[in-house]
């Protein structure tokens, strides 16, 4: 008799064992019955009826996956080696065990592939320059296609874009011409500005001779302060004036 009591009492531990579970805060339990999906039960103590009822925990925290090194050939037939962070979280968890196997597993490679196709289609000055455009390219597309499966892609983000040696050499190439060019170009609007100063000035000292005499003692003054040894003194034409003038002829 006390043996069938004992081992009564241990059936009923084990049973309450098996039937007793207990889901934290951001988990969910998936029921099934006799293979069927009945609902969604958590957080806090739940009771299922062990062999008939099963469960499978579902955790609705965001998950941080380190996408793989892809290699992308770029719409320029440029080759880069490209990874990226994606950042998911269960909304749904009857869809994320009843519609795919491996809800992880699955976003990893759609990641993969999406990562591939979107970069595929930029140049690698867009790579370089407007990442935060394709990731948002990238995360819209993601979140679009695993909406199915109860998952919520929240953000993603590209962290390395790789160059070989050679790509990396032409394009330091390519930016010491780009600084060239707007060098020469900037040069170039300076000496245009300087010029239509100075027709400017020209047309201004025209109209007023008397500017013309004091532009030129200002030059003198700079000349002479110079201490230069050989000084040449312009001698305005004007001055000529007084020696080619005739004297008045007497009347006897």
């Amino acid at each position: 008799m006390e043996v069938f009591i004992i081992a009564l009492v241990m059936l009923i531990v084990m049973f309450l064992y098996s039937a007793i579970k207990i889901m934290r805060e951001y988990e969910r339990a998936v029921v099934f019955f006799l293979g069927r999906f009945q609902g969604v039960k958590g957080p806090g103590l739940i009771l299922i009826i062990p062999v008939i009822q099963q469960i499978v925990r579902v955790d609705l925290r965001t998950f941080v996956f380190d996408v793989p090194t892809q290699d992308v050939i770029s719409l320029d037939n440029v080759s880069v080696q490209v990874n990226a962070v994606l950042y998911f979280k269960v909304t749904d968890p009857e869809k994320s065990i009843v519609q795919v196997e491996n809800y992880v597993e699955a976003t990893s490679q759609l990641a993969q592939t999406t990562l591939r196709s979107v970069l595929g289609q930029h140049e690698l000055d867009e790579m370089l320059s407007s990442r935060e455009a394709l990731n948002m390219d990238i995360q819209k597309i993601l979140d679009k296609q695993t909406d199915s499966w109860g998952i919520k892609v929240s953000n993603v983000e590209i962290k390395h874009v790789d160059l070989n040696e050679n790509m990396i050499r032409a394009i330091a190439r390519q930016a010491e011409a780009e600084r060239e060019r707007r060098a020469k170009v900037i040069h170039a609007q300076g000496e245009l500005e300087a010029s239509e100063k100075l027709v400017e000035a020209a047309k201004a000292l025209q109209t007023a001779p008397q500017a013309i005499q004091l532009r030129y003692l200002q030059s003198m003054n700079q000349i002479t302060g110079e201490g230069k040894n050989t000084i040449v003194f312009p001698l305005p034409m004007e001055l000529m004036n007084i020696f080619n003038k005739k004297p008045d002829s007497g009347n006897g």
